[in-house]
């Protein structure tokens, strides 16, 4: 059993930054399959960001160049910096892993 508990998201303006965290506690052998996802009002759920290998990362083409994903292997955690932050980021952000989700922490781009 795989507990995950996502936190970092907030109210930012456009431009912003923010930083999420995914704390991961249970029966975790592969921090690098853990993902991002995100879900607007409105929309499907769609895969933000996650680790292929060690030397390649995958990207929303939306968040390219913006979204950074990292891990810190001690803490079982997974990050999400954002930067350069748009209305479209709106949605709230899940944690995944394999088959395990977080309950979701909200994103709000907005002046």
């Amino acid at each position: 059993q795989v507990e995950l508990v996502e936190s970092g998201g907030g109210l930012v303006q456009p431009g912003g930054s923010l930083k999420l965290s995914c704390v991961a506690s249970g029966s975790i052998f592969d921090i690098k399959r853990m993902r991002w996802y995100r879900q607007a009002p409105g929309k499907q759920r769609e895969l933000v960001a996650s680790i292929i290998s060690d030397a390649y990362r995958y990207y929303a083409d939306s968040v390219k160049g913006r979204f950074t994903i990292t891990t810190d292997n001690a803490k079982n955690t997974v990050y999400l910096q954002m930067n350069g932050l748009k209305p479209d980021d709106t949605a709230v952000y899940y944690c995944n892993y394999i088959v395990s989700w977080g309950q979701g922490t909200q994103v709000t781009v907005s002046s």
